[in-house]
């Protein structure tokens, strides 16, 4: 007999709310009452739950970044060779650029994100750890592609990296995921020279 499904606690409901305000207004524009009401709690679990807005805007940029590595790993259970694990990624991206986003797709809701911070926020280290890992994880398979030259191959996963941000920058610019099947494509025509 399966056991009735919990329902989501006070946590869950506001990050769900401020993730989906944040991403479609932005967090400067998302205030916390706007949070709260679309969570459907009192305010004083907001503060039960979260230090402050910052605190929100930090766990719900480790969810997207969290959400994202599931897509990866889904789409990396399929993948047989190293160049089939590099294309994942891309197809990874592609995944979070079609969810069904309540006012379209606006882009890397961790980009959108990074640019309303200050410099120094320590958001803006989430949204760099989440790229530097993709950028990793575009490396360990160009490593085993390349496995006698490991320069070109660090040079060839940051290239692949910026082809994937700007594919993912048009692609939010347009509403369409259809950039980062043309990235996908770019890479694939740069694994067969490899």
């Amino acid at each position: 007999m399966e056991s009735p499904q919990k329902p989501p606690s006070a946590h869950d409901k506001l990050l769900r709310a401020a993730a989906a305000l944040f991403y479609d207004n932005g967090i400067t524009g998302t205030g916390i009452d706007a949070v709260v009401q679309r969570a459907g709690v009192a305010k004083k679990s907001l503060y039960n739950n979260f230090a402050s807005k910052a605190d929100l805007v930090s766990q719900y940029l480790e969810a997207r970044h969290a959400e994202w590595l599931a897509l990866n790993d889904a789409r990396q259970e399929g993948a047989q060779t190293p160049q089939d694990q590099i294309l994942a990624v891309f197809d990874a991206y592609r995944d979070h650029a079609e969810f069904a986003y309540e006012h379209g797709f606006r882009g890397c809701g961790l980009l959108n994100a990074a640019a309303e911070l200050t410099a120094d926020d320590p958001g803006r280290q989430v949204v760099r750890r989440h790229k530097e890992e993709v950028e990793a994880l575009l490396l360990a398979p160009l490593s085993e592609l390349l496995p006698g030259d490991p320069a070109r191959a660090g040079r060839l996963a940051r290239q692949l990296s910026f082809l994937l941000e700007g594919a993912m920058a048009r692609a939010g610019l347009e509403g369409s995921s259809a950039q980062l099947l043309e990235a996908r494509a770019m890479a694939a025509d740069l694994l067969v020279t490899l």
